[in-house]
């Protein structure tokens, strides 16, 4: 079977040809049709990901059909729980957690095996590719915005960095609950796209001064980021008083200072998010297929261009999630 690897190559990642997998006992096997990548590939990619394992098939999003496994499966078009080992704890993952991709062979292949409790049903009105994009993105965003996030009807949330796919899920999923909707990005482009999606308004964060416009508006009861660096002391500055901000990512770094008297004084809570339980992506589910969440794909491609399409990753101009068909 094709599998798309990491190597010790001047290219890190090959496409390769490998057996495909045998299961046995709860295991089932998956003929995948689309895949979906996430930052972190790009960052193994880079060699930038803690705990490498040469040789792993990458990729944590993935959509398919069970061809071996329980018979009230087989056949069925399915997505893959992308957690391994969360754990008991539904607060905090276990510390022998992980994720599909790392070190156990993900989705970026023409075949996967997997536990059959890591299945659930594809959602019937998602096409291939949109179901692909889902997992991790809508896990992560999901735990972020309205688990830890509060987003509800009457609140005002700040998503930054709307062209990201976990941004758009947590954009999705923030109006989904009746939340007032902001952005903010390095793009106008981007934040009239996001229009599209019932934001009220967005703010370019290239603009020194770009809090201030924002901070117009009275508050915010929550801010989703993946940012960090020193954008946290302006969220300090606009977050409302005893409001969430919540951080599941940090792609700018440390901050060099904390306005610490601004943070104890607004009785603000900064919140650290990472993927969900097993009960939350089932939850994140139902969400998705009561409001008819459909994930923005930038672009699909055929699984023998996977250098474009993790190439397409990184331009700073892509817009929702970059998706690879089998």
């Amino acid at each position: 079977m094709k599998a798309i690897t990491i190597t010790q190559e001047s290219e890190p990642i090959q496409l390769t040809d490998m057996d495909k997998p045998e299961v046995s006992g709860d295991e089932c096997l998956v003929k995948i049709s689309a895949a979906a990548l996430n930052r972190r590939d790009q960052w193994i990619r880079e060699g930038m990901y803690p705990g490498i394992q040469f040789g792993t098939v990458l990729g944590s999003d993935g959509c398919g059909v069970l061809e071996e496994g329980p018979a009230e499966w087989k056949g069925k078009e399915v997505i893959i729980n992308p957690n391994v080992n969360w754990g008991d704890n539904p607060e905090v993952q276990s510390s022998d957690y992980s994720v599909l991709g790392m070190p156990t062979n993900g989705t970026l292949a023409e075949y996967i095996k997997v536990p059959v409790h890591r299945l659930q049903e594809k959602p019937s009105y998602l096409s291939d590719e949109e179901a692909a994009a889902l997992p991790l993105a809508g896990l992560t965003a999901f735990r972020a915005t309205i688990k830890k996030g509060g987003a509800t009807s009457g609140k005002r949330v700040l998503v930054t960095g709307a062209g990201g796919g976990v941004s758009q899920f947590a954009i999705a999923f923030a109006v989904a609950s009746g939340a007032e909707v902001y952005v903010t990005s390095g793009s106008e482009e981007k934040i009239e796209k996001v229009k599209e999606m019932e934001v009220k308004g967005g703010f370019n964060y290239k603009e020194e001064q770009w809090f201030k416009e924002a901070g117009k508006l009275g508050g915010f009861d929550t801010i989703i980021d993946s940012a960090g660096g020193n954008q946290l002391n302006n969220y300090l500055k606009i977050v409302k008083p005893a409001g969430r901000i919540v951080m599941y990512g940090s792609t700018t770094g440390y901050p060099e200072k904390v306005d610490v008297f601004r943070l104890f004084w607004s009785q603000a809570q900064i919140m650290g998010s990472t993927m969900g339980s097993d009960d939350e992506f089932v939850e994140m589910l139902d969400w998705v297929n009561k409001h008819k969440i459909k994930p923005t794909v930038d672009q699909l491609y055929e699984v023998d261009d996977y250098l474009a399409a993790f190439d397409r990753f990184k331009a700073p101009d892509h817009f929702g999630k970059i998706v690879i068909s089998f």
